[in-house]
């Protein structure tokens, strides 16, 4: 009976003496500073879903909101918050990778106008200054857009607004902004008690398409990891849409940036356009969205649809 208590305790004190699973260490470069766009990676992340799976994920803001998908094909990082079109782009151009979840899957981009202004329809531009932030891109969304009501990109003058839509749209330096996200613009307006009038892209011309995805490097893609991180992920967004009030209060909570006045709106209105299934994929989406590149000039080819899409089940 000693024998058999001995042993137990030197079992007891071997299994003590294990050290904890060790996480797999990943580093996630956001697209933007923190917003609700990222409430899932939020949530995951401070509700400790990412670690119940085996992850150690480190959500990392770019100072450069151009550099993540290019530091990812670098292998600076595992995965990145992209886009759809840069995704597709980015490919296009020759780097090695290759989209692996999505968090948004419609557009968020807008045509925004003052509800207040003399713009009613997209017609009414003709004449009138439009604002952009990026070139090529948004210029080719606007030219679908305005051909859609019978005009051109030679109907309207482009202006470079850096960013800054809604002050240059309230300032009245231009007539409307292309560019805009429906969650964020439309509530910026309203903490400075001004109304927009919005046009959806995905109705006004543009074929619909993802807008935050996950991408990662081609070659050192992890299946397996990307599941896990996958499977955290579609577990956040299920908890946080049952739970909206408690959700934004994680959210708020988990830096000093993110509780704000504009957050807090567009929480409301961004919840519902968030994936419930991060491993949802469209192939008929993208390569409609390809051709639309092509098309309009920003890409010559379209890629070969495996060579940047992998389907994580």
């Amino acid at each position: 009976m000693k024998t058999l208590i001995r042993l137990i305790a030197v079992l007891a004190l071997a299994t003590i003496a294990l050290p904890a699973a060790a996480q797999d260490k990943v580093r996630l470069l956001l697209d933007w500073f923190v917003n609700p766009d990222h409430a899932a990676l939020v949530i995951a992340k401070q509700r400790g879903l990412f670690t119940k799976h085996g992850l150690d994920v480190e959500l990392i803001a770019p100072a450069d909101p151009n550099a993540p998908p290019k530091l990812v094909a670098a292998g600076q990082a595992e995965y990145a918050v992209s886009y759809q079109p840069t995704l597709q782009m980015l490919v296009a151009e020759g780097l090695p990778l290759v989209r692996v979840g999505v968090l948004v899957a419609q557009p968020l981009n807008s045509l925004v106008a003052l509800e207040d202004g003399p713009v009613k329809t997209i017609a009414d531009f003709k004449g009138r200054k439009i604002g952009y932030s990026i070139s090529g891109f948004e210029e080719a969304l606007l030219g679908a857009i305005l051909e859609k009501a019978g005009l051109t990109l030679k109907d309207v003058t482009l202006v470079n607004v850096n960013f800054a839509l809604t002050t240059a749209l309230m300032s009245k330096q231009v007539d409307g902004v292309i560019g805009a996200f429906r969650n964020f613009e439309l509530n910026d307006l309203d903490l400075h008690k001004a109304k927009g009038r919005l046009w959806t892209v995905e109705t006004s011309g543009v074929p619909t398409y993802d807008e935050l995805i996950l991408v990662a490097k081609r070659e050192t893609l992890d299946v397996a990891r990307t599941r896990k991180l996958l499977a955290a992920i579609a577990e956040a967004t299920a908890w946080l849409r049952a739970n909206p009030t408690e959700a934004w209060e994680v959210f708020a909570k988990s830096g000093k940036e993110q509780d704000n006045a504009l957050n807090k709106l567009a929480w409301k209105d961004t919840l519902p356009l968030l994936a419930g299934d991060p491993t949802a994929l469209d192939r008929a989406r993208y390569e409609a969205f390809a051709n639309f590149l092509v098309k309009r000039g920003l890409i010559k080819q379209v890629p070969p649809i495996d060579s940047y899409l992998r389907d994580i089940k």
